[in-house]
């Protein structure tokens, strides 16, 4: 018997040499909004773009294929793929969501609670009496993000989803932090997957995009068929570009997880942090259940940092590797203020709630060699301590290029 395809080989090669045309190697890109019928009242495999394409369908096959599940739909954004399960609440449904959740998932939670579109209740998915008194009010669907954006929070995933199926409500987890190649929440009992798969699974922040991975085919269908209704699905080439990014999903996040320890443990000893949120380090209060549930820590951290509002703003402006930008899982590093960049709509009292102080900042750790993202860091925090002046922007000039030259000095002498 043949054994399974193991992730990886999947990953990079689902989809290779597929075009019995011309036998091109890299699957086409098909970008046709419209497609012949084979003749009256006969529809060929695609007739129209927005119900279905061969991109779409191959980069749906891959994620579910990697997370396990029964089928997946692509979608416009990670927001489109969140809302496409949303849709198929009631008035009556009762959504529980983690109180420490992506600020654009609280915003859209509220929004469509806001309109009756369903019930909302906020906790602690930590907090298990508070998880048991949601689920005795009734529930039906329970959403899941782990780790947290952005203090990287761990909850138990399998017990969650146990505990909601006892309840009659069914589980989603937000799987955008960690990809399949580090987590497969469908394995512990989750019932669907999102993804944002403009992050880690195109990983080189040009595209946007997202997906719905079921465990069960008959849900796949069914939000499938809501997709072409109402109209969220992704484009052709940004599936085509998504899936060319999945080739290197594995290779791509061992170095970033690694660089992200590095860095995680670099920061631990200076003494403008105040903390580090990072499930890999030991002192995690996630990191044995970490441990258990994933399989890996991810590219993915936050710190806090002593010396107020000025202080963020040197650190954030002194930076010369790192990139300040919202976004994250990009093989470029950046680095945001959550409190004024991705959980701003949060408000202050929301933020004060979910524990995210206005002296917290996110890193998404990309392919940078680990020297320098380290001394780039190092050197942004002399300047928000005021140990250090920044440099001026011809100063800056001037050491990019004297760091480019040494580059090409140092390669040339390699060679020779």
């Amino acid at each position: 018997m043949t054994e399974p395809l193991k992730p990886e080989t999947i990953a990079a090669t689902h989809g290779v040499a597929s075009d019995k045309a011309f036998g091109a190697v890299a699957p086409p890109l098909h970008l046709s909004s419209t497609y012949a019928f084979e003749g009256y009242e006969r529809p060929g495999r695609y007739d129209y773009g927005r119900a279905g394409n061969p991109n779409r369908d191959m980069l749906g096959d891959a994620l579910s294929a990697l997370e396990g599940g029964a089928g997946a739909i692509v979608t416009s954004s990670g927001m489109a793929a969140i809302d496409l399960i949303l849709g198929q609440l009631s008035p009556a449904d009762r959504v529980i969501a983690p109180h420490d959740c992506y600020g654009g998932t609280l915003r859209l939670l509220k929004a469509r609670a806001a309109r009756q579109q369903f019930q909302l209740t906020v906790v602690d998915l930590a907090d298990t009496a508070a998880l048991g008194d949601a689920l005795s009010q009734g529930a039906a669907l329970v959403m899941v993000e782990t780790p947290s954006n952005p203090l990287m929070r761990i909850v138990d995933i399998a017990d969650i989803a146990r505990r909601a199926k006892a309840a009659g409500a069914l589980t989603v987890v937000d799987n955008t932090f960690l990809s399949p190649a580090l987590q497969r929440p469908i394995t512990l009992g989750a019932d669907y997957v999102v993804h944002s798969t403009t992050k880690f699974l195109n990983g080189h922040s040009d595209v946007i995009g997202g997906a719905v991975v079921t465990a069960r085919a008959e849900d796949a269908e069914t939000l499938r068929a809501w997709s072409n209704v109402t109209g969220t699905a992704g484009s052709p080439f940004d599936a085509w570009l998504t899936l060319r990014g999945l080739r290197t999903l594995y290779a791509r996040i061992e170095r970033q997880q690694a660089t992200a320890g590095a860095v995680a443990a670099f920061l631990k000893q200076q003494p403008q942090v105040t903390a580090v949120h990072y499930p890999g380090l030991a002192d995690h209060p996630g990191h044995a259940l970490a441990a258990r549930q994933q399989q890996g820590f991810g590219a993915m951290l936050s710190f806090e940092l002593a010396g107020g509002s000025e202080a963020i703003r040197s650190f954030c402006e002194a930076v010369r590797v790192l990139t300040l930008a919202e976004s994250l899982g990009g093989v470029e590093s950046l680095v945001a203020h959550p409190a004024t960049m991705t959980h701003a709509d949060m408000g202050a009292d929301g933020r004060r709630l979910a524990g995210i102080s206005d002296q917290l900042l996110r890193l998404s750790i990309g392919l940078e060699h680990v020297d320098d993202l380290i001394a780039d860091i190092g050197q942004a925090l002399e300047v928000a301590s005021g140990k250090a002046a920044p440099l001026c922007r011809f100063e800056e000039l001037a050491d990019r290029e004297n760091r480019l030259r040494a580059a090409a000095h140092s390669s040339v002498d390699t060679a020779e």
